[in-house]
């Protein structure tokens, strides 16, 4: 099929596997309208159908023949060691083999000097190893007393054990078989059943006799729209604007200033690129039915479960804390409940050593590149002088209830807006440019600035800015705020939907290596 798609990677300028993916993300939707229309009371034929279309995907398409196959040992190793060992070794035997799978191709990758714009496996076992040891510990939560589960884990919880077929439809959930989303089987299960459209107000807006409330095809296709117009922006700008600009000389011709300024756009046209993947897959997704979450207040429906990103607040971030919970967020579940909560001992709080372990579980999931693991660095502290300027300088500049916001206020947000952007951008580079040595230099030719930010706010506040500002909010007569710690001091902070999150957990969230396929460009 080769033939197909040639013509149109030399008019783009990408790879023909560039080319290729798109193409499957694209013919999803179509699927997705044919997937939905297979009655809910034929589940098999549900099942089927995802099987066939990831098939089609592989084979003809991609040509990922022994890909797919060492997916499928992936697969049939998890379902049977999850079905007959009943120890609570299950989950952690699970989770070494499919990463150990993982972490062996990545090496194998590395080594055969694999090109980034080549399709290949570690793409795709990416996302099904975040779903295989979520399904290990979800089954083992199911044979445990419910009263020693969190709400997450009681709501996920697997007790009754799927048949084979229905884990295979699971594990090769069409839509996100390629580049996520990832969902857990309990959410893949209410997809295949529609319970979760079985709601009083859910069936009074549905029309013609079906379960499916209205709107789904519309935010659907919308989504659709957008991701292309973010791939446009990519493939337009992005081959002679990104992180690896700053390696060239016409970069360090520039002022300092406009260096800066340049590195900004540079990392939204790197981002372009997974905005486009992502907001792709949320798409299709929805076209299957995956994602409702309810109605807004005018009565629309609304599809955000199965949303990775959210462009406006990463790049308009009201502080870093924000930008975080913003991108990648599947990925952030799966390391907040299947990493860093499991390694935690039975009746202790999550401390240093759990936040350690989720660290280089994201950096073996990730791959061996060098860059990663300096923007992870760089994440923890970030994380921590972000916390301890919001706890000392945001209290002072907030309005007491019915007064209007000050100037003092405004001035903080838009500081606070410009600050994270910087430091993202800054902070993300070494991810995109793979290396140690391309990171420093890029980093020295834009004087350090990120370094200098980071560092020296976090000598400001731990050689005395902490106290002073304590001293301050006293003076004001601000009572302080009961403090989560940060994850290092063994606690949690709680997240807004009442979930103990780690305060610290976002160091660990980094984009997963779909630039396989769309790479960085040189």
């Amino acid at each position: 099929m080769d033939a197909i798609f040639l013509p149109l990677a030399d008019l783009v300028g990408a790879s023909v596997d560039q080319i290729k993916l798109i193409t499957c993300l694209l013919i999803a939707y179509p699927l997705g309208s044919l997937f939905i229309r297979v009655p809910s009371s034929q589940p098999a034929l549900r099942h089927l159908f995802s099987i066939a279309v990831a098939l089609f995907f592989f084979f003809p398409v991609l040509k990922l023949y022994s890909g797919f196959f060492q997916l499928l040992a992936s697969i049939l190793g998890t379902f049977f060691l999850a079905k007959f060992d009943t120890s609570s070794r299950m989950p952690w035997i699970v989770f070494v083999f499919v990463m150990g799978h993982l972490t062996v191709n990545h090496i194998i990758r590395a080594l055969y000097g694999l090109s980034y714009e080549t399709m290949e496996v570690t793409g795709p076992q990416m996302v099904l190893t975040m779903k295989l040891t979520t399904f290990a510990w979800n089954v083992w939560d199911g044979r445990r007393p419910a009263a020693d589960l969190d709400k997450w884990q009681s709501e996920k919880r697997v007790t009754e054990f799927p048949s084979i077929l229905e884990f295979l439809g699971y594990a090769f959930y069409f839509p996100g078989i390629l580049v996520g989303p990832y969902l857990d089987f309990q959410e893949y299960r209410n997809l295949i059943s529609e319970t979760v459209f079985e709601d009083e107000k859910v069936k009074a807006k549905a029309k013609g006799g079906r379960k499916i409330p209205p709107g789904r095809k519309r935010v659907a296709y919308w989504k659709m729209f957008m991701g292309l117009a973010y791939l446009g922006v990519f493939v337009v700008f992005g081959g002679s604007n990104n992180y690896a600009t700053a390696l060239t000389p016409w970069f360090q011709e520039h002022a300092l200033f406009v260096r800066i300024f340049l590195f900004q756009i540079y990392g939204f046209l790197e981002r372009s690129k997974y905005y486009a993947i992502w907001t792709l897959t949320e798409g299709a997704s929805i076209v299957t039915g995956l994602g409702f979450t309810g109605f807004s207040p005018s009565g629309k429906t609304l599809w955000d479960g199965a949303a990775n990103v959210k462009v406006l607040q990463i790049e308009l971030p009201s502080n870093f804390k924000v930008l975080l919970d913003s991108w990648n967020m599947k990925t952030n579940v799966w390391l907040r409940e299947c990493v860093y909560k499991r390694v935690t001992p039975k009746g202790k709080k999550p401390g240093f050593r759990s936040s350690m372990i989720t660290f280089f579980t994201s950096a073996f999931w990730h791959g061996i590149a060098s860059g990663y693991y300096l923007t992870f660095l760089m994440g923890g502290f970030i994380t921590t002088v972000a916390r301890l300027a919001r706890n000392g300088f945001r209290p002072l500049l907030l309005s007491k209830p019915g007064q209007p916001q000050s100037d003092t206020k405004e001035l903080y947000d838009i500081l606070a807006t410009l600050l994270s952007t910087l430091i993202l951008n800054y902070a993300a580079s070494p991810f995109m440019l793979l290396t140690a040595e391309s990171s420093f230099i890029v980093w020295g030719r834009l004087s350090y600035y990120g370094h200098v930010i980071i560092f020296g706010g976090l000598a400001f506040f731990y050689l005395g800015g902490t106290k002073y500002l304590k001293q301050l909010q006293a003076d004001a007569g601000i009572l302080p705020a009961k403090k989560p710690a940060a994850a290092v001091d063994g606690k949690e902070s709680p997240t807004a939907s009442g979930a103990s999150t780690p305060a610290n957990e976002k160091n660990f969230v980094i984009p997963p290596s779909f630039d396989q396929v769309i790479p960085p460009q040189k």
